[in-house]
């Protein structure tokens, strides 16, 4: 595994709050890390008693202009009265991004909320007409500068890269390499079958902790991972269980999601095939990250030889799944 200086080694809790300050905000000296592994995030009180949620990119992940696109499109949903978390304009330049001392950094307000109850029709229903809302904005213009999610990006490039630096176990090997080539193979033909469907838009990573729920509906939160695919990839997320338990939750997605805009029933298909590149996409994620100190203490787990048993019995469940008939709804 990779070997170099932490990303987030100088940001200190001292460059935190000056970074705040380079944009005019203030803190108390209270602040607060949040969950996130890829980039370093904090809820940070100001002096003025605002409370903000300050969010360092992780360096080298994502350009400039890669990063105004994700803030561009949160804008304007924002203004479109759908329920996001749109950055702040900071300091004199009233921009949405800065920089101090070589970390890139946004600034949002705070917004509660529970994790949302799935399980609930209703929930779905409501949680799937923002979702509509959010890809008929989407679906106007593609992001210039965003990758697209496809079999090339999350399934070949990433079991590439973990085969170059001999992260899987040498007696493990031939069974890993056999079977996510298996899989890689299914998705490729997965999407050729879909080919033509609409490409557009996306939140990219629409699970149930990006969705945070209040007594007056959802709020969806970190677009981090916006970019280009298919509509249901912010759709497959949301399902889990049994087929007879995520066809209804499907049903129940759609019930509300197609108010705003029609699912392309040709996407239906990609279901198992976009599960199967996260997964793929997962392991590879983590190793590049293991410079990171959050990664080995969050991930003990990872390298292991149960760790890629596992994951060589997941992707034999998952080409199997993949020629199973998709979810009807």
């Amino acid at each position: 595994m990779p070997d170099h200086e932490a990303p987030f080694a100088r940001l200190t809790p001292d460059c935190l709050l000056d970074a705040l300050e380079s944009v005019g905000l203030r803190g108390d000296g209270r602040f607060l890390a949040l969950n996130s592994y890829e980039n370093r995030v904090y809820q940070v009180s100001l002096e003025d008693e605002r409370t903000v949620v300050a969010k360092f990119y992780r360096p080298g992940r994502w350009s400039v202009p890669q990063i105004l696109e994700e803030h561009e499109f949160v804008a304007e949903l924002a203004e479109r009265e759908i329920p996001v978390v749109a950055p702040l304009l900071l300091g004199d330049s009233r921009a949405t991004l800065a920089e101090y001392d070589g970390y890139r950094f946004a600034v949002y307000p705070r917004r509660g909320g529970r994790a949302p109850e799935l399980d609930d029709p209703a929930t779905l229903e409501r949680i799937g007409r923002f979702i509509g809302r959010i890809h008929a904005v989407g679906a106007v213009a593609c992001f210039a500068h965003r990758p697209a999610l496809d079999a090339e990006s999350f399934g070949v490039e990433p079991r590439d890269w973990l085969l170059a630096h001999r992260l899987v176990p040498p007696d493990l090997l031939p069974a890993w390499t056999s079977i996510v080539d298996r899989a890689i193979d299914a998705v490729r033909r997965a999407f050729d079958r879909a080919a033509g469907v609409r490409i557009q838009k996306l939140h990219g990573d629409c699970h149930a902790g990006n969705v945070l729920w209040t007594d007056d509906g959802p709020h969806f939160v970190d677009f981090d991972d916006a970019r280009n695919g298919p509509a249901v990839q912010d759709l497959w997320m949301l399902l889990s269980g049994d087929r007879a338990s995520m066809t209804r939750q499907l049903c129940d997605a759609l019930a509300g999601y197609e108010d705003f805009a029609e699912l392309d029933r040709r996407e239906l298909p990609l279901i198992e095939p976009l599960r199967t590149l996260r997964l793929i996409h997962y392991s590879a994620w983590i190793a590049r990250r293991w410079d990171d100190p959050a990664f080995p203490a969050a991930f003990p787990w990872f390298g292991t030889q149960r760790y890629w048993q596992d994951r060589v019995l997941e992707l034999r469940e998952q080409v199997a799944a993949m020629q199973e008939p998709a979810l009807v709804a």
